[in-house]
């Protein structure tokens, strides 16, 4: 199996480089948008006018991507505070996200309800700031598409680092201290799920923090895939996991559901199929991170790829049931708060690492008042985080133990 699975990686690394991006990222706020002035309306024929005031002019650009067809605006350095995405709703625009981007960089996303050219766009300078003015005009699909695309830009293309796949990490033996990824979901313009105040991007760092001092004062390598409020693509989060050597790979959210009622902490594997329809509209909320943030996915798949992928998950995928399996047990034990079905399995794309166990936690649901009261209570996190702690450890035994004996 071991051979099968290092050929398999072999040959991914002849097909992919997979980029492992910074995810530092401090604003200075050089521009804050004025959101008094800033407006959508309806134009006749059915288009849209879009104006954004800005209290100082900055580098900006606009661009469209299809599938599905969404307008797609970056700023260096500019503060969104103030404005809700409520106050420029107009026929013809869909959900609005607003946030940083990357590094210096804020982004606006506005999915569109039908497709619509970019008429025209400016900026121009006032004694007040600037402003900038988009008309969008309906158009057909097929020539919608062949205009969409990010343009390339001189002061848009931050390169990011990359990284050939590295060889198959060494599975871990023991012999040293296991290095854990912890994946704090969301963050930057994907906020996750937002109830009473709380914002699912902020908890989990919160959580994923406490939790790493946990790991660490336990002897563990603990790394983050985010350190701060920023936005990080569902791959890129892979490929930190991997860049750091990690034996195990743990992403943190607390969803929220809109119709029905959840509660309870929930430990995902991968699936093709879930393990319930509240479990497949998870996985889909949580993989829409991506085109929420105006990230082109077209021709993103690979069919070679996938079946190499496959293979390689023979060896992974049990090794991550059986820490999903520790670490509701231990959750069961300490906090005793899990859902009527605290195991489930989803088409997570975060979960996609064919060398890498990876499971995805659940902690609860912000839809639910009690879970929200638990999430918000440093106590109940620090004995959640103390039980995931217990069950790595118990787990890294075991699967120690069953490396010694595939080796021989």
């Amino acid at each position: 199996m071991s051979s099968i699975r290092n050929a398999c990686l072999a040959a991914l690394a002849a097909l992919f480089c997979l980029a492992a991006p910074g995810v530092a990222q401090e604003l200075t706020a050089l521009a804050h948008v004025r959101p008094s002035d800033t407006t959508a309306k309806a134009t006749p024929g059915g288009g849209v006018e879009l104006v954004l005031a800005l209290d100082r002019p900055v580098p900006w650009r606009v661009f469209t991507l299809d599938a599905p067809p969404r307008l797609v605006l970056d700023f260096s350095e500019l503060d969104w505070s103030g404005l809700s995405p409520e106050t420029i709703r107009a026929r013809g625009l869909g959900e609005i996200s607003m946030g940083r981007f990357r590094p210096g960089w804020s982004r606006m996303v506005v999915a569109l309800d039908a497709p619509l050219a970019i008429a025209s766009a400016a900026m121009t300078t006032t004694d007040g700031g600037a402003v900038v003015t988009l008309r969008l005009d309906p158009t057909d699909p097929e020539s919608f598409a062949a205009r969409a695309g990010a343009p390339p830009s001189a002061l848009f293309a931050l390169p990011e680092p990359v990284r050939d796949l590295p060889p198959a990490m060494p599975r871990q033996r023991g012999d040293r201290p296991l290095r854990v990824m912890l994946d704090p979901g969301h963050g930057g313009i994907d906020p996750g799920a937002e109830r009473a105040g709380l914002r699912e991007a902020d908890l989990m760092l919160t959580f994923a923090r406490e939790l790493a001092d946990v790991l660490r004062r336990s002897g563990m390598e603990v790394h983050l895939t985010r350190e701060a409020d920023a936005f990080v693509p569902l791959e890129a989060r892979q490929s930190l996991a991997r860049a750091a050597g990690a034996d195990v790979f743990i992403s943190l959210h607390a969803d929220a559901l809109a119709e029905g009622r959840a509660r309870g902490a929930t430990v995902y594997t991968l699936s093709e199929s879930a393990s319930d329809a509240a479990s497949a509209l998870l996985a889909e909320r949580h993989d829409r991170a991506d085109l929420l943030a105006g990230l082109d996915l077209s021709n993103h798949d690979d069919v070679v790829a996938d079946v190499l992928m496959d293979l390689a998950r023979l060896e992974t995928q049990p090794r991550s049931e059986r820490l999903a399996d520790a670490i509701v047990a231990a959750l069961g034990r300490s906090i005793g708060n899990l859902h009527k079905r605290p195991r489930g399995h989803a088409h997570f794309s975060v979960l996609k690492a064919p060398d890498i166990p990876s499971v995805l936690i659940e902690l609860g649901f912000l839809s639910d008042p009690r879970d929200r009261e638990r999430l918000a209570d440093p106590s109940w996190r620090r004995r959640a985080a103390e039980a995931i702690g217990e069950a790595l450890a118990e787990w890294a035994l075991i699967d120690a133990a069953e490396a010694s004996l595939v080796r021989k």
